[in-house]
């Protein structure tokens, strides 16, 4: 009588997984990035999860982790993004001035535009604890956005570029304390175009009173 033959044993496989269902390279990523912008736009920072970016982006739960390693790689990334904006938004509004002094209001204002239209990513970029604080790329774009005001101070106030940064982590200071004070509705509420259209306009005053410039307006 024959023995019966056992089964071939399945020979590991060495495939890598397979990408999520729907997404092509690259798109996941974008795909979880969008989906965290969504819920700091929404809910805050406070209110993050990997699991609500992944329901979101309609992908597994352990997909966030696969790409950005965990919750602190993610919101990173979307600090990252936050400060590359926000150094745009400098850059942009300045560009459009001719006086050193109105290219300084103006940063002022567009700085603030910023804080108040993305409370939830702006909040995050600030938010060490919850970023991988060391992280190089966030450092450099950090970086750069504090030097679109280093920039237009330079040229302001001259100096040596000791001075010149200085004077421009004053002027930083100054519009970040008062995009804070903002946020957490110390002028009035910014949920309501009416309330945010009379925080601009103290905020035009404000400037206008640390750095007068002749046609600075909103």
């Amino acid at each position: 009588m024959t023995k019966p033959i056992a089964p071939a044993r399945a020979k590991p496989s060495h495939k890598a997984p397979k990408p999520e269902a729907g997404y092509h390279h690259g798109e996941l990523q974008e795909a979880l990035i969008a989906a965290s912008e969504a819920i700091l736009a929404e809910h805050g920072a406070e209110a993050f999860t990997l699991r609500e970016a992944a329901r979101r982006a309609g992908v597994s739960p352990a997909a966030p982790s696969h790409h950005f390693g965990n919750a602190q790689g993610l919101l990173t990334e979307v600090a990252i993004r936050g400060y590359d904006a926000l150094a745009g938004a400098l850059r942009d509004t300045a560009s459009r001035k001719q006086d050193t002094r109105e290219k300084l209001h103006a940063q002022g204002l567009a700085y603030v535009e910023f804080a108040l239209k993305h409370p939830g990513r702006f909040q995050m970029m600030f938010a060490n604890k919850r970023l991988v604080a060391d992280d190089p790329r966030l450092r450099q774009a950090s970086r750069a956005a504090g030097r679109e005001f280093e920039i237009i101070i330079a040229e302001l106030v001259g100096g040596t570029p000791k001075q010149a940064k200085t004077a421009a982590a004053a002027a930083w200071s100054t519009v970040h304390g008062f995009a804070k004070l903002a946020l957490e509705d110390k002028f009035g509420s910014v949920k309501s175009e009416a309330g945010y259209r009379e925080i601009m306009t103290m905020l035009n005053h404000v400037l206008n009173y640390l750095w007068p410039a002749s046609n600075a307006r909103r």
